[in-house]
């Protein structure tokens, strides 16, 4: 048997570890466990995923909680060391771009743990964006890479990576919207909160670069209630969110516009039912970007930059200012929405292609 860690920390984690998981729970020669960092400890933010994703309680948990980006990425390099020490593999699976990818990484890589890097590739070039870096250190020290897109493998091979170790395997994210599709469509999250089918927007924010800064998220909420009289908005308020718009006394923008509903963040069979019957998302996660292209819904991205370029030439995604945030959403609604894109390997097939990777890998 084969001991693989897949690492879980924050809520995008969970949902690309979950069809793996299951994919290698179909492997005789695979002992897979599941390694929670306890990055995001929040209930709807991670224990709640795991129910969704009909995942088990994790096998490690080495609960750190938050911190600064420097305390929290050594605390999780400390825990998981001791936990590899006790636990070793034979491989490790991180995933995605936060501190727990690479500080997990480190700590496998200088035990000389094999490690494998699942959405490898990805570059916003913006080096003032945490995950950027977390990105650039993981390709660089992980054994193998795992690119979601052919962009991700053009930059590798820029930044100098071998060939060899980089494999284009396609969207795990897709893969955990194909496997519960069924229960995400029964679901009627949207007429429980009285909004209609294809006329509300849905809205995620949580990036410091947003939600830090006490200007730019007031501006933020004003072009909020500006857009709410056009079209109602659902927000599911990410706690670091939370915590700044009580902290700027900003909190009674939201709660007095009448076309705003708030809400703590919801649990992901919910969530994305409400993304399957909205008109457009207001965001600035990744997933999210990925997503909505995949479905064919307008997606209006709150940042100068994306990692994910692909869901930009695909149509379905754009850019945005913050200052020119209701004139982007009047245009989108003043326009036909685009269709789903088709992109390679984004077929729900991913956890498959890297079970087969891993088995050649490791066996």
């Amino acid at each position: 048997m084969k001991k693989i860690h897949l690492i879980a920390a924050a809520r995008p984690n969970f949902m690309k570890i979950a069809p793996l998981y299951h994919a290698l729970r179909k492997e005789k020669w695979a002992d897979t466990l599941i390694v929670h960092t306890g990055q995001h400890y929040d209930l709807n933010m991670s224990d709640a995923f795991f129910t969704d994703l009909q995942l088990p309680d994790p096998h490690i948990h080495l609960g750190v909680g938050s911190g600064g980006h420097g305390e929290q990425t050594g605390k999780v390099m400390i825990a998981y060391e001791n936990a590899l020490l006790i636990n070793r593999p034979d491989l490790v699976v991180v995933v995605g771009d936060v501190n727990s990818t690479m500080a997990c990484t480190l700590a496998a890589v200088k035990l000389g743990v094999k490690t494998a890097h699942l959405e490898a590739g990805l570059r916003s070039y913006d080096r003032t964006m945490p995950e950027e870096i977390n990105r650039i250190v993981t390709d660089a020290i992980a054994d193998l890479l795992w690119t979601p897109s052919p962009d991700g493998n053009d930059n590798l091979i820029r930044e100098g990576v071998t060939p060899e170790k980089i494999i284009h395997v396609g969207n795990i994210m897709i893969d955990s919207l194909e496997m519960l599709r069924d229960k995400i469509e029964v679901e009627a999250v949207h007429e429980e909160l009285g909004l209609a089918s294809g006329d509300f927007g849905l809205v995620t924010l949580h990036r410091p670069a947003n939600v830090d800064h006490p200007e730019k998220l007031e501006n933020i909420c004003r072009h909020l209630r500006k857009i709410s009289k056009r079209l109602p908005l659902f927000f599911p308020i990410h706690p670091r969110t939370r915590k700044n718009l009580d902290r700027f006394s900003l909190m009674p923008l939201l709660e007095d516009s009448e076309g705003i509903q708030l809400s703590a963040p919801q649990p992901y069979i919910r969530f994305m039912n409400l993304v399957f019957n909205s008109r457009l998302l207001i965001t600035d996660s990744g997933g999210i970007q990925e997503e909505t292209t995949y479905l064919g819904i307008p997606c209006v991205t709150l940042r100068p930059n994306t990692e994910r370029p692909i869901t930009i030439t695909s149509g379905t995604n754009q850019l945005c200012e913050i200052d020119h945030l209701s004139q982007v959403v009047e245009r989108m609604l003043s326009n036909p929405s685009p269709i789903g894109a088709t992109i390679d390997l984004w077929d729900g097939h991913t956890a498959n292609r890297v079970v087969e990777s891993i088995k050649t890998f490791i066996l």
